[in-house]
């Protein structure tokens, strides 16, 4: 197979990458490689079951047309200041001008007009005060709120433009390798419904998300792609009662702070804020199950939840981050047999494990129901788990009851990034022909960013 132009990934860096090339009449052939299905086609039985089954053989949350990040909570921040180091590549004043013209192809395919998180000005004033006596950064980011289930539909409006515009899109196919002649990357290798091709391309496009970050690092070092050691982010997801964050929930609708809490001033900050929404179990390669958080636009629970991190970053002798995140995963899996565990935070200050019966007779009820209750500390990293206590402790003095013992720490939440690949600010790696996108770059966390650099490596290759 011939083409001008192949994308590993459906993703949101993939997806804008092949928008852009039609927007701008470039006339080049596409094909869009996806391991997953279409996006009309995703479905989680946990609907029905009211318990997550492994599906085999990948996650349909994680996997296919339109990303994780889309069957998440579908939130796309509108500020460069949010959403990983691309600004550091391209320049800030770039990064917001790519955000405000890819928010406008999301408004073209259906996103809601309403932006979260504007106005109120003296109630945001007010918050940070209280941030910055907790010693806290309070970033200002409006949202643009898809929602779980608008999302989908958002999302399956792209696919059908996509193919209407002659993008051809494989599904059920997974990239296997690059292919390499002379220090040029020539196209790639995938395998699916029980065949092997080679696509053959001008340009080469990975834009493989976070799932495919592992594989992605597998293939730099295999084939000198010149990179660094990235950032892994290791946390909790943290559920409390709508009533504790009904102020910050009302004024910023998702409230992004970052602290570097002592004794190991590790930079720890909130993440994906899910105001009424429900917490989420995902499986990854090797049936890791990590927990994160979905929000939707009409279906509200009681509770609000949000991811606090730790960022992680090592250097030499050591650069296996990512493997360093799944060993801490696997050992929190293995105490939750294969779940994800929940503990109460009284209970971790007080050195207990937390037992079902405890949670039945809390104000907070869980929205992941087979969460196993437990104990998180026995395999939570010393240095993570003091960060972690600290922040939720820094976040009760803008919060007030943000740490009280009833509030609910989901683990593991881990985000995988890929180590960062080396590029020029046209997306240039050194190998030629060949780009990498999106989060599996390591440039990149989260919807919007993701899109942008996708709209970017489209204007790139349209000339």
């Amino acid at each position: 197979m011939k083409k001008d132009i192949v994308i590993v990934g459906a993703g949101p860096a993939g997806i804008f990458t092949a928008l852009e090339l039609i927007k701008n009449n470039s006339g080049k052939s596409i094909l869009i490689v996806e391991k997953g299905v279409s996006v009309e086609n995703r479905h989680c039985p946990k609907s029905k079951t009211q318990k997550c089954v492994s599906c085999k053989p990948y996650c349909h949350i994680t996997t296919g047309f339109s990303g994780a990040g889309a069957f998440s909570d579908g939130k796309l921040s509108l500020s460069y200041e949010v959403g990983g180091d691309l600004p550091q590549l391209i320049g800030a004043d770039k990064a917001q001008e790519l955000i405000d013209y890819t928010d406008k192809i999301y408004l073209e395919f259906g996103a809601d007009e309403h932006i979260e998180g504007i106005g109120n000005t003296d109630e945001v004033r007010k918050i940070r005060s209280r941030a910055i006596r907790a010693g806290l950064k309070l970033v200002d980011c409006p949202i643009r709120h898809l929602g779980t289930e608008k999302a989908q539909k958002l999302y399956f409006e792209i696919e059908k433009f996509l193919l209407a515009n002659g993008v051809e899109i494989l599904f059920g196919y997974e990239c296997k390798n690059i292919i390499l002649e002379s220090g040029q990357c020539k196209g790639v290798i995938i395998e699916g419904k029980g065949e092997t091709q080679t696509v053959y391309a001008d340009k080469s496009v990975i834009a493989t998300g976070r799932r495919g970050a592992e594989w992605l690092e597998k293939i730099c070092a295999e084939h000198n792609i010149a990179h660094q050691p990235g950032t892994v982010d290791i946390g909790v997801r943290v559920e409390v009662r709508s009533e504790i964050m009904e102020k910050v929930n009302e004024v910023l609708y998702e409230s992004k702070l970052i602290g570097y809490p002592a004794p190991f001033k590790n930079k720890v900050r909130t993440f994906c804020q899910n105001p009424g929404g429900f917490v989420s179990q995902e499986n990854y390669d090797n049936d890791l199950a990590v927990v994160n958080g979905h929000s939707y636009k009409d279906l509200k629970s009681e509770n609000t939840n949000l991811a606090i991190l730790c960022s992680h970053n090592f250097s030499e002798p050591f650069n296996e981050p990512i493997a360093y995140a799944q060993k801490i995963g696997e050992l929190t899996n293995m105490l939750a047999d294969g779940r994800i565990l929940v503990q109460r935070f009284g209970d971790i200050l007080d050195g207990k494990r937390t037992w079902d019966k405890e949670l039945s007779h809390s104000n907070l009820k869980p929205t992941l129901p087979d969460a196993v209750a437990g104990d998180i500390t026995a395999a939570m990293p010393y240095r993570a788990m003091i960060n972690i206590i600290n922040f939720i402790k820094a976040m009760d003095n803008v919060v007030p009851g943000f740490a009280s013992y009833e509030t609910l720490l989901y683990s593991p939440e881990l985000k995988f990034y890929s180590n960062r690949i080396k590029m020029d600010e046209h997306l240039n790696t050194n190998v030629k022909g060949l780009h990498c996108l999106g989060d599996s770059s390591g440039w990149t966390r989260g919807l919007m960013m993701a899109s942008v650099m996708g709209v970017l490596m489209g204007k790139e290759l349209s000339f």
